[in-house]
């Protein structure tokens, strides 16, 4: 396909691939864990895959009763944090549950959901949250996307989606954890936007994402 200009200086290449990040309807406006303007995004992000030769898109798939849930903890209530056997763990709303109209792609990536050539489900141990496209929230038990990236002659990660400050930042720091370049397109992104103080803010994700060389533009 030769490249193309995408956005900036950015132009897409043959070993690029988007990887599409939890384009849900529970993260969209009207969702269990709505992120404001989700679904501004969704359109956008249809347009884009057209223009990547591989397209990978993440679903969260959640049990019912889910470890991450805060209806799971007796007295908690969501965006507490809590200590799990594997670290801090921020209780959410029940959302994405397997099954569910929430846990759905948004309408407006139908075309996205179309062309892509892997789709994979995460958050479905019911012990074990999972933000990042290539890990659980253990740290050591992969999805298999680094594997199949990898088998596809990839360099690059763009990725777009929800949430920038959670999943999306996961996911972005194990793209390069895993070797890959990456590059997050922050028009096509929506935050969460987690308090000072929680350790989770856009700065200190952005702080992260220039220790780690994660673009962002």
């Amino acid at each position: 396909m030769g490249a193309r200009p995408l956005i900036e200086d950015l132009a897409v290449a043959e070993t690029d691939a988007l990887i599409i990040v939890d384009p849900q309807i529970d993260f969209c406006p009207g969702g269990r864990l709505a992120v404001a303007g989700g679904d501004e995004i969704m359109a956008g992000i249809d347009a884009l895959a057209l223009r990547f030769r591989l397209v990978v898109i993440t679903q969260d798939w959640h049990p019912q009763s889910h470890s991450s849930f805060a209806s799971s903890h007796s007295g908690r209530r969501p965006f507490d944090t809590i200590s799990m056997p594997y670290g801090e763990q921020v209780l959410w709303p029940d959302h994405c549950i397997q099954g569910t109209a929430g846990a759905e792609f948004h309408p407006d990536v139908q075309g996205a959901i179309d062309r892509a050539d892997l789709i994979i489900r995460k958050g479905c141990n019911p012990r074990v949250d999972s933000y990042s496209a290539f890990y659980e929230n253990d740290r050591t038990t992969k999805t298999g996307l680094a594997g199949y990236l990898r088998d596809k002659q990839v360099r690059r990660c763009v990725l777009v989606g929800l949430a920038y400050d959670f999943c999306v930042a996961w996911s972005a720091l194990d793209a390069r954890r895993e070797g890959f370049e990456a590059v997050i397109l922050k028009d096509h992104t929506r935050a969460i936007g987690m308090p000072l103080g929680s350790g989770t803010t856009i700065d200190e994700a952005e702080a992260r994402f220039r220790a780690a060389g994660v673009r962002f533009v």
